[in-house]
C-alpha cells in the first residue's frame, strides 16, 4: 500500500537522510505536499519529488490527498504541525523537538490518544546498525551495562556570538539521554548536571555534561552511571583540531567487556578473547529504515505510537537536567 505523504519542514538531513530514503521507498510513499518556512526551499524540493509547494501546514493537513504527515525539522510553530495532523486524523512521522514544559508535552500525549492516529517519534541512534548490534552483544557476550561515556563535540560557526539553534541542540541532547536510556535497558532514576557559559557569545553554553543515574529503590551509585557531555568549543575554522582525536559517540563498560560506537555503523568491542571490529555497511540506512517502520505501523490492522512516551520522558530528563545546572544538586526522576 503506498501512502500519500505531506512534509512540514525539510532541515540539515533532507539531502542526506529523507530524500534518499524516500526515493527508495517510491513504492510505498509518495511525497503529495511540501511545507517549509523558506518557500524556495518548499518549491524546489517539490519539483524534484513531482509535489506542490503548500503554503501552510494546517493547509496540508486538512487536504483529502495526504494520509501521513512527516514532521522532518524543526520549525518556528514548533509541535502545532503535529496538533493539525490529530485534527484531521492523519498519521504522524515527527524528527521535531517535544516541548520542555510539563503541562505542553501532556496535551500533546493526550492529542495524539484521542485522535487515534499511528505516531512514531523518530530516534535515529536507536535505530543505527551499531546500536542494534550492541544490544545484541549486551545479551549473549558482553552482559549488563555498568558504565557509559557518552559524548559529542560540535563545531561552531565563526563569530561565536552568533546564535545557535537551541531547539537543535535541545533535540541532539534527548536523542542521547534516550540513547542511553535504551542501551542501559531502563529510564534513570535521577540526573546532576554542569553547565559552562561562553561570556562572549551572549552566555550561550559551550559545554553541558549530565550524569545519569539508573540505580533501582532510590540506591544512588549501585546500578548503571551514564555521563552524558556535549561541547560547543571548537571552532569551525580550526579545521586540524576539529578532526584531532575525537572521542567515540559512546563507550559501554559491562560486566563481561567494553565497546566503542561511532555512529552509524562503527563498532569495536573488547572481552576476553581480545578486540573484535565489525563492519556494519552492508545495513539499510537509518532514515530508510525508520520510515520503513513508520509505513508498517500505519498499515497494519493494530494502531501503533512509537516514541512517544520515550522522547517525552527525554525531554523531561533535559528539563531537569537544566534545574540541576541552577540549583547545583542532584533531580530525582
Amino acid at each position: 500500500m503506498k501512502l500519500r505523504a505531506g512534509i512540514v519542514g525539510l532541515g540539515r538531513n533532507w539531502e542526506s537522510r529523507y530524500l534518499p530514503a524516500l526515493r527508495t521507498l517510491a513504492d510505498r510513499f509518495e511525497v503529495r505536499g511540501i511545507c517549509e518556512q523558506v518557500a524556495h526551499r518548499a518549491e524546489r524540493a517539490a519539483r524534484e519529488l513531482g509535489a506542490i509547494a503548500v503554503d501552510g501546514y494546517r493547509a496540508l493537513a486538512a487536504r483529502d490527498d495526504i494520509d501521513v504527515i512527516l514532521c522532518l525539522s524543526d520549525q518556528w510553530y514548533g509541535v502545532t504541525p503535529i496538533l493539525a495532523a490529530c485534527d484531521y486524523g492523519k498519521a504522524v512521522y515527527s524528527a521535531i523537538s517535544f516541548p520542555l514544559d510539563a503541562s505542553e508535552a501532556a496535551l500533546l500525549r493526550q492529542r495524539v490518544d484521542e485522535s487515534g492516529i499511528a505516531f512514531m517519534a523518530e530516534l535515529p541512534r536507536r535505530h543505527a546498525p551499531a546500536t542494534l548490534r550492541l544490544k545484541e552483544l549486551i545479551a549473549t557476550r558482553l552482559g549488563t551495562p555498568r558504565m557509559l561515556f557518552c559524548h559529542r563535540r560540535a563545531v561552531v560557526e565563526p563569530p561565536t556570538a552568533t546564535r545557535r539553534d537551541q531547539a537543535t541542540e535541545s533535540r541532539d541532547l534527548m536523542e542521547l539521554v534516550d540513547w542511553c536510556g535504551y542501551v542501559a535497558g531502563t529510564p534513570p532514576t535521577s540526573v546532576v548536571a554542569v553547565r559552562h557559559a561562553d561570556a562572549e557569545a551572549e552566555g550561550l553554553d559551550d559545554y553541558q555534561m549530565m550524569s545519569l543515574d539508573y540505580s533501582a529503590g532510590g540506591t544512588t551509585g549501585t546500578g548503571c552511571l551514564a555521563q552524558i557531555s556535549c561541547g560547543y568549543y571548537m571552532p569551525q575554522q580550526w579545521e586540524e583540531a576539529v578532526t584531532f582525536r575525537p572521542p567515540a559517540a559512546l563507550q559501554v563498560a559491562c560486566e563481561n567487556g567494553i565497546a566503542f560506537i561511532d555512529l552509524p555503523t562503527s563498532l569495536v568491542w573488547f572481552d576476553t578473547a581480545g578486540r573484535h571490529m565489525e563492519s556494519l555497511e552492508s545495513d539499510r540506512p537509518v532514515g530508510e529504515m525508520m520510515l520503513a517502520q513508520f509505513h508498517r505501523m500505519v498499515t497494519s490492522l493494530v494502531r501503533h505510537v512509537s516514541g512517544l512516551d520515550d522522547t517525552l520522558f527525554a525531554m523531561k530528563v533535559v528539563s531537569a537536567a537544566s534545574i540541576s545546572q541552577r540549583k547545583g544538586r542532584r533531580m530525582p526522576l
